[in-house]
């Protein structure tokens, strides 16, 4: 089967269970301040699991892109990915357990949908931990299924899996799914594929048979019914929900009975572009590591490039994430023997794959080009630069794991290619006074990160819907005063403050920055009420509401209104009046990226 397939299947399958059919949202998240990138499907929809209503209804299904980063070090193995899509169905306080469990059953099983063979499907559920009750209606569910299907269906004990057990009880670490520090969250059910039954009946620890590949997982089915609060509280959600993942790449790679992800059509074709660039070939086992990460890391950095946000290279937040990616690529290019620039080259495969489903990708090609062009430049001198440090630092025939770590963290310079050279003039790196030194600077990272991106999923209280709706006015203000070709490009909200990215080439004057205070304020002391429509996108877009349009919206959409003076289509949350608000204040106006402008402001 092929991906778009898939793709096609999944979408007909839920819209036929009354689900409506919602767009991808941006890979930025909105007022999200816990995480850099969309971690999962239900990122963006954390609103409506919390209570809000959406336009499409209680029932929304989607394919959502993904970048996960926290494991960047583990691609290159047979399973790991930062890039992925994932097919996910809702519930906002409709269906439950019942419904979520059997249509996944029947989309994995019928032969109109996967047909894949049911004695070769094993679930995990919820045990019970840490003050929160075990998921026996997930398993009730299970073994009716498996009952009627004719297939023994014991639960396991003490996690050990053989041929009658079919239901595998597991702890808070596997079968409890949270996205961030605090929201939404509950017990989850996953279902798991036997990818070699010629071996014979499964035997052995549950976890051991996963990690070995024998069982790989296929689905997720998470049962939302708890908000854990910043005291670590799980307090029961006024509406039970269902969140439900499965990944593209993964199920694509089961359905064609493949080793591994590698093998499908998401990476064949740059596998190819890889080898006419490098001389070398894919199936060399010396060569294989670098291929899979070159081919993950720029598809990747595509996608990101490719986002209507408009995220460029750089040292902090998201531009890090997305330089890192871009120069390991380069760095595993060059051991590979590439000697130009490539990734541009690379990046228009994946354009050329994914442009039908991804419009976004065609519409800024020649952005994605040109900044992969330039970032491989700049990589280019770094390198020479860290070329001469390390020609002052060897001049005694040593480095220590210390300078190793400065050639890294301030000259940029990859640690692998510091022992390369190092092994070449035949003499070591101590690699354990380097490891220490970097496991400080993680440590060190974490703590920052952590400061930085304080503060839960879904966070709705007064301050945030205030500062929220603070955006609004400012938006329309700055289109007043700089004139209309400004528009929203991403924004941070927390309870503290807000963070504005917005489309302007040039720094703002002070004058500019005080006519826009005042008229945000003339706008609070007006008292205007804030209302919320729901309407057709083509209706919204009649009306003149700001949006990014054709890109994350669905058919139906929530257009706020602050009076005659601000219409956005807008997922919320908001005030009902701008009297609630108080004094706006912008402490600092600086640049994001190459044509985007940066606004902080607090209300006082």
């Amino acid at each position: 089967m092929k991906a778009n397939e898939l793709r096609k299947k999944y979408l007909e399958f839920f819209k036929s269970k009354g689900h409506a059919i919602i767009p991808s949202a941006s890979l930025i998240p909105e007022n999200d301040p816990s995480v850099l990138f969309t971690t999962a499907g239900m990122h963006p929809l954390v609103p409506y699991l919390m209570g809000e209503s959406h336009p499409g209804g209680k029932k929304v299904a989607n394919i959502q892109k993904c970048i996960r980063t926290s494991d960047i070090d583990e691609v290159g193995d047979n399973r790991h990915l930062t890039f992925f899509e994932m097919m996910g169905n809702w519930s906002f306080g409709d269906y439950f357990k019942k419904e979520a469990i059997e249509w996944s059953w029947e989309f994995l099983t019928d032969s109109k949908w996967l047909g894949l063979e049911p004695q070769r499907i094993y679930v995990t559920v919820f045990k019970g931990e840490e003050g929160i009750p075990k998921d026996d209606k997930s398993a009730e569910i299970w073994q009716a299924i498996f009952k009627k299907e004719g297939i023994t269906h014991e639960i396991a004990k003490n996690e050990k899996v053989n041929d009658t057990t079919r239901i595998i009880p597991l702890g808070k670490e596997d079968n409890f799914w949270i996205a961030g520090a605090t929201g939404p969250c509950g017990a989850d059910t996953e279902m798991f594929y036997d990818t070699d039954p010629q071996q014979g009946a499964l035997n052995g620890k549950f976890n051991d048979l996963v990690k070995s590949g024998r069982l790989i997982e296929i689905w997720n089915d998470v049962f939302m019914e708890f908000d854990k609060n910043a005291e670590g509280k799980y307090v029961p959600l006024k509406q039970q929900n269902v969140d439900t993942g499965m990944g593209l790449e993964r199920t694509i790679t089961v359905l064609n009975g493949f080793d591994n992800v590698f093998q499908t059509e998401f990476f064949q074709p740059l596998f190819k572009e890889i080898e006419k660039l490098s001389g070398k070939k894919y199936s060399e086992e010396e060569n294989t590591k670098s291929f899979r990460i070159i081919a993950d890391h720029i598809k990747t950095a595509t996608f990101i490039l490719g986002d209507h946000k408009g995220i460029t290279p750089s040292n902090v937040d998201r531009g890090y994430v997305l330089r890192r990616l871009i120069r390991r690529a380069v760095r595993y290019g060059k051991l590979l023997g590439i000697k130009d620039s490539f990734t541009f080259k690379i990046a228009e495969i994946v354009i050329k794959m994914d442009q039908d489903t991804y419009s976004e990708l065609k519409e800024n090609k020649e952005f994605i080009i040109n900044q992969l062009i330039l970032e491989e430049e700049k990589f280019e001198k770094t390198i020479n630069n860290g070329l001469k440090e390390f020609e002052k630092m060897s001049r005694d025939k040593k480095i220590s794991g210390k300078e190793a770590f400065i050639l890294f963290s301030t000259y940029g310079f990859p640690f692998e290619m510091t022992k390369e050279i190092a092994l070449e003039k035949d003499f070591k790196i101590n690699e354990e006074e380097f490891d220490a030194e970097f496991k400080k600077h993680q440590e060190l990272s974490r703590t920052a990160s952590a400061g930085m991106f304080k503060g839960g999923l879904a966070d709705t209280s007064d301050e945030t819907k205030k500062l929220h709706t603070a955006a609004h006015l400012m938006l329309a203000a700055l289109r007043q005063v700089l004139g209309p070709d400004v528009y929203q490009k991403g924004s941070n909200i927390t309870a503290e403050r807000l963070r504005f990215d917005f489309s302007y080439d040039k720094k703002m004057t002070q004058e500019q920055i005080k006519k826009v205070e005042d008229i945000v304020n003339d706008k609070i002391r007006e008292k205007l009420p804030v209302k919320c429509v729901e309407m057709d996108i083509e209706k919204a877009r009649d009306e003149g509401a700001m949006g990014v349009f054709g890109h994350k919206y669905g058919d139906k959409v929530k257009v706020y209104s602050i009076a005659n003076f601000s219409k956005e289509i807008c997922g919320g949350p908001h005030t009902d009046n701008t009297a609630e608000l108080g004094n706006f204040i912008i402490q600092k106006e600086e640049s994001s990226s190459a044509g985007v402008r940066r606004i902080k402001a607090v209300l006082k």
